[in-house]
């Protein structure tokens, strides 16, 4: 949330310049316009707050490699755009590495070497 507000003030110089092209643009950009501000930008910012506040960041940050594939997925499915064979197995490849990097490591020891005592 911090980052979007320092977004908005860092943004304010240009503002005068957002309201001439605003009276200037149809309706249908503006709406889509508002839709980017509200859903992806808000909307994944709280998701991503939530998620963060029960896990750890290291976790919670390689899910950021699913990104590709299911924008892969949803171009295929909604856009009809056919992936190359190289996209799928790029999407796979960056699955893959989410599981490793979410799976909890076994149950077995780790070995440790002591530290030689001092007299």
């Amino acid at each position: 949330m911090d980052s979007c507000v320092v977004g908005a003030v860092v943004l304010v110089p240009f503002a005068p310049a957002l309201v001439e092209e605003t009276r200037s643009a149809s309706p249908e950009s503006i709406a889509w316009m508002l839709y980017l501000g509200a859903f992806p930008t808000a909307l994944a910012f709280t998701t991503w707050a939530f998620a963060l506040s029960r896990t750890t960041a290291g976790r919670l940050g390689s899910t950021t490699y699913l990104v590709p594939a299911i924008a892969i997925v949803l171009g295929w499915f909604i856009l009809g755009e056919a992936p190359p064979a190289v996209a799928m197995l790029g999407g796979a490849i960056a699955i893959g590495g989410v599981v490793i990097a979410r799976s909890r490591p076994s149950g077995r020891a780790v070995a440790t070497t002591r530290a030689p005592a001092t007299r």
